[in-house]
């Protein structure tokens, strides 16, 4: 994709929401993925949310992304890992 197609600029601070089952680790495992990708990540910018019920948890993270290709890598490897459900 050429870069003056997307209309996202980058580097950016992307917000990425990340929903699964409601587990001990769910945050830390993400925010080990996360920093995989950017080692500056701000923990304490995490925001995580119960469902209505406590079955599930929603997660937002802000990820500094350098470019399209680096946005794509996370999302692949928080949507296909064990404990996340979806990504948005």
């Amino acid at each position: 994709m050429d870069p003056k197609d997307s209309l996202i600029e980058y580097p950016s601070d992307f917000p990425i929401k990340v929903m699964g089952a409601t587990h001990a680790d769910f945050a830390a495992t993400i925010i080990e993925v996360v920093k995989g990708f950017d080692p500056t990540f701000d923990e304490s910018k995490l925001q995580s949310r119960p469902s209505a019920k406590g079955n599930y948890t929603g997660l937002t993270v802000i990820v500094h992304v350098t470019s399209r290709e680096m946005l794509d890598d996370v999302y692949r490897a928080l949507s296909t890992h064990a404990m996340v459900k979806m990504v948005l």
